[in-house]
Parts: structure tokens; sequence; C-alpha cells
């Protein structure tokens, strides 16, 4: 069974996602969110991260994250492991919290981070919760916005950044950007590789943190290649010749990862052929 792989570097954000075992509700009051809120910060001074955004809903939770050590495994397992606890001792329960692992997408933060701030914070207007994300107490929006004094473990500095220097004036124009995006598309068709959100270029970057760790079985064929350059340019108009494409068709499936049929649709073959190929060297 594959998983995806946990990309941890430097400075990376991501976008984390924790549900209930089969669906159920992982805070049945807002005093199991203060206890995770209290949890949150806790952890943040314990591991140095950064919480750019936060949505505490009904069965699940959504954080943005920033690690500048490279740590969000040991991080996540602090959360999720000391709030199960706590549940269930509040409780008087046993068991799972938590469905499964916690989802983290790595997220291109010139590109990409201020949208999943918005997405989360919207998250309970498009739950149909409230009709404005200001309604909802247990996000990172009022916070931000200035509506309310912000939680201890939030920092808002590098989201107002970029909507001017002057404070209160970046504050309304955040506002107004978070609104916009009420009618908006979710962001999951945009995701790659199971949990990257970036461009080419980003991808390319970060291909360099997933060598080394291609030959484990568990991690999906879709990660280990991540950063391969395309069949396009794989197959580009100067090669000529049977005995070059054949070592491109090897290159592809062998050292690339390709499966067999795609090749086989991109030249035009049918995939017998790329096997043959493949196993003899003929074609």
């Amino acid at each position: 069974m594959t998983r995806p792989l946990r990309i941890e570097y430097e400075g990376a954000v991501y976008h984390v996602t924790a549900r209930g075992n089969a669906k159920a509700p992982i805070f049945d009051d807002d005093k199991d969110r203060l206890i995770f809120c209290k949890i949150l910060s806790e952890t943040k001074k314990k591991y140095n991260v950064i919480y750019h955004a936060y949505c505490l809903m009904g069965n699940h939770y959504h954080l943005v994250v920033e690690t500048p050590e490279a740590n969000l495994s040991k991080a996540m397992r602090n959360i999720n492991g000391i709030y199960t606890q706590d549940y269930n001792r509040k409780h008087k329960r046993v068991g799972h919290v938590f469905q499964g692992r916690y989802k983290a997408v790595l997220i291109d933060r010139e590109e990409y981070l201020l949208e999943v701030i918005r997405y989360i914070n919207l998250n309970p207007v498009r739950a149909g919760l409230v009709k404005n994300p200001k309604e909802w107490e247990w996000s990172s929006f009022c916070g931000t916005a200035g509506i309310v004094s912000k939680v201890d473990f939030l920092d808002t500095d590098w989201i107002l950044e970029n909507f001017g220097r002057d404070k209160e004036l970046a504050q309304k124009q955040y506002i107004e950007f978070v609104k916009a995006g009420i009618e908006g598309k979710s962001l999951v068709e945009k995701i790659s590789h199971q949990n990257i959100l970036g461009n080419d270029s980003f991808i390319q970057k970060i291909s360099q943190y997933i060598e080394g760790k291609r030959d484990i079985k568990e991690i999906s064929r879709n990660q280990r290649y991540v950063g391969r350059p395309n069949l396009e340019e794989i197959f580009d108009e100067k090669f000529r010749g049977k005995e070059k494409r054949n070592t491109l068709i090897k290159r592809a499936v062998v050292e690339y990862g390709y499966p067999q049929k795609e090749v086989a649709r991109f030249l035009g073959k049918h995939y017998t052929s790329i096997s043959k190929i493949l196993n003899r060297g003929k074609g």
C-alpha cells in the first residue's frame, strides 16, 4: 500500500488537515477547541513552528504550518498525540480520535500560500455554517484582520506584508481578498504528485529532497519521480533513428518511471512494442 512521502526541509510550508475517525467529531464543544489551541501554542514553543492560518471545524481541522527546522512530523505527532490523550481523558473514552495519518500538502509560498490561507478561512462559509468568515470564532480570519486580538500562536506578519506596510490598510485589503474568494474553485485539482501545490519550477526545486528515497516501496511512483522531465522533453525533436528511440524509451521507463502504456500512447505505438524493446532491445 502506497503512502505520500513526507517532504521535509527547512522553511517548508504546509497545508495540514486531519479528520475524525470514521468521520466522527474531533471537537464536541468549545472547551475541546480551547484545549487544541493550547496544544498548538505549546507545540509552537517546543518545535519552533509558525502557524500562518488555522480553522477548527467539527470533524476536522486545517492548519498552515511553516517549519524553520524541517520537523513537521515531530510537531504533528505532538499535536495529534497529546490532543488524543486529552480528548479521551475528558470524554472518558479510548481509541483513535483521528482517521489515519494527517494529510500535509507542501505549498509553493510565492504562488499559492495566500490562496490556501483564503481557502481555509472560507471553509465555514462553504460548509454553510456562517455567511461571513468573521462569524466563525475558531479560525484565524478575525485575528489576522484585526477584528479581534489574535491568539498568541498565530503569526500574521507575512500575510499582511503582502498587502502593504500600513497595518490597518493591509488588514482591510486582506478582508476584501478573503471575501473575493467565496465563489472561487477548490485548490484540490491543482495539487500534483499527491501532496505538492506549486508550479513546475517549485516542483523541480524540491525534487532534491526526493533523491535517495525513490526505492522506498511504500511511496507511490507518482511521488518517487517528482521533478522528472516530461515525455516531450525526453523525446524531443532532436532524436533520430530506432536505436536512439529505444534508448530513450528505456530511459523513460527505467530511469524516470513512466508506465509503458503512457510511453506507448505518447509515441503512437502499441504497449506490447514497448515491452519488447525493454525485454529484447528490439523494436
